[in-house]
């Protein structure tokens, strides 16, 4: 039996009032896909030097300051890459993290094709529930995003094996490209209308420097919802928790739900509550931001608790990101960003 590690709580709130509720924790900056969204191949090939192991967080200090955030009011921590699964040992973070008192939902990640193999021992060390990315049902076009020729029939192995070990409820996120894989948003709808996953169309974003955004290439979300609801008539509902990133929609035949997730034609910067910590240790305020706080450094240089919590929360103090709704406004200046692999999606 375990038992619950308790954390005094002290909520904290950014420059435009946002709590700090989320918590996503890079593992890994390697991933096993090549997705030109993310990790285009032709930038991360064979000769690409990802971090070496002294470099990343261990399991440890990734638990130490997990625990920081909780207590200013973090309660979901969802883990991510890179690939997290492609992290070696993974559920023996799990089991550090899920004891936490004030962690009300541990989720992970993950693009699915080892998940088959892991899911029972994350399970039993404590993880909750998975997301999984898959961009397409078509054979062809998702090997084309993966950029590694993966088939989807791995990856819906995985979802399988996640389901019968109660990793539930499984969400479906599926990044939606025009030209690329729009034409297939309703084939996934349909394979899992029913199921009790909930797909999530997220509208392509300007992610990072690499993945050559094009403004047009963006499918807005309502004309998702205009595409899914001319099949099969849907209606909105309400949001599970304030700041929730996806609109959901249930189907009116009461066979499950869809949700759309619209950074760029309908930005929901306002409600961000979210913190990330990459997987060298540095403390990001928003998915595009351009520099890390670094908590690894002081960490390593023996920093008690009482200083790392000072740390985070001077920079959530001064946070006032909100670049989704400014974007339009800055588009035209060039701005570097962080990748996506780097700090999660």
């Amino acid at each position: 039996m375990t038992t619950a590690i308790t954390t005094q709580m002290t909520p904290i709130r950014d420059k435009l009032g946002r709590p700090m509720r989320d918590l996503r924790v890079s593992v890994t900056d390697r991933c096993n896909f090549r997705c030109p969204y993310c990790m285009p191949a032709v930038i991360y090939g064979h000769n690409y030097k990802f971090l070496p192991r002294s470099e990343i967080l261990t399991f440890e200090e990734i638990a130490r300051l997990t625990r920081l955030f909780v207590s200013f009011g973090v309660a979901k921590v969802r883990l991510t890459g890179g690939e997290p699964l492609a992290r070696r040992g993974l559920e023996k973070l799990v089991a550090m993290l899920a004891p936490m008192a004030g962690i009300q939902d541990l989720a992970l990640t993950t693009n699915g094709v080892l998940l088959a193999d892991k899911a029972g021992d994350l399970r039993r060390a404590g993880l909750r529930r998975v997301t999984v990315s898959l961009d397409s049902l078509d054979d062809g076009v998702f090997k084309a995003m993966n950029g590694v020729g993966v088939s989807v029939d791995r990856v819906l192995e995985g979802i399988e094996e996640a389901e019968r070990v109660g990793l539930s409820p499984i969400k479906i996120n599926a990044v939606v490209q025009r030209g690329v894989n729009d034409h297939t948003i309703l084939d996934l709808a349909r394979r899992f209308k029913g199921s009790g996953h909930v797909v999530r169309f997220i509208e392509y974003m300007d992610v990072g420097n690499l993945n050559g955004w094009k403004a047009d290439q963006v499918v807005p979300a309502a004309e998702i919802v205009r595409r899914v609801n001319a099949e099969t008539p849907i209606e909105p509902l309400e949001e599970n928790y304030p700041g929730e990133v996806a609109r959901r929609y249930r189907y009116l035949d009461g066979d499950g739900e869809i949700g759309v997730i619209s950074s760029v034609s309908n930005p929901f910067c306002g409600a961000c509550a979210r913190a990330r910590l990459s997987t060298e240790g540095k403390l990001y305020t928003c998915l595009f931001a351009a520099t890390g706080r670094d908590l690894r450094g002081p960490m390593r240089s023996g920093a008690t608790d009482a200083d790392l919590r000072d740390l985070i929360a001077g920079v959530w103090g001064r946070r006032a990101d909100r670049y989704s709704e400014e974007r339009a406004a800055i588009a035209s200046i060039p701005r570097q960003k962080v990748e996506m692999y780097q700090i999660g999606g």
